[in-house]
């Protein structure tokens, strides 16, 4: 991760850093816009991105594993899948311990709100097993 904001970096780079780490994080899951084309795009790509996510403190997986139980609190089917394939693909988290986040998170958020969750979770896993065959 880089965390070099030193006056050598050039300020108006952090767009691009944003955009570098969207591919990292989401491995291709996650289309770039260019810069410009929307204005609530620059600034999660300025301040969640390039500034959130590419601090050193915690890693990835870290941040992921805390995403995915606010994601999993509030129910996000779609958002949940999208995680659990970048997990995968970047090799953060097996399928095993995808499923295992949804018996953990379970009695913490709700079963109600986590069930639905089980379908995109394995959706997700499927999809990874047939690419790894």
């Amino acid at each position: 991760m880089s965390t070099d904001h030193s006056p050598d970096t050039p300020a108006d780079d952090t767009y691009e850093r944003g955009v570098a780490m969207v591919a990292e994080v989401y491995q291709g899951e996650v289309p770039a816009l260019p810069e410009g084309t929307m204005a609530f795009n620059d600034v999660m790509m300025r301040s969640l991105f390039a500034e959130v996510w590419d601090r050193d403190v915690l890693s990835i997986r870290d941040r992921r594993l805390l995403i995915m139980g606010v994601i999993a609190a509030r129910g996000s089917t779609d958002v949940w899948k999208l995680q659990a394939q970048s997990a995968l693909k970047r090799g953060e988290l097996t399928p095993d311990q995808l499923r295992e986040t949804l018996i953990m998170l379970a009695p913490y958020a709700g079963y109600p709100v986590v069930a639905p969750l089980i379908g995109p979770c394995e959706t997700a896993i499927n999809e990874w097993t047939e690419a790894q065959d």
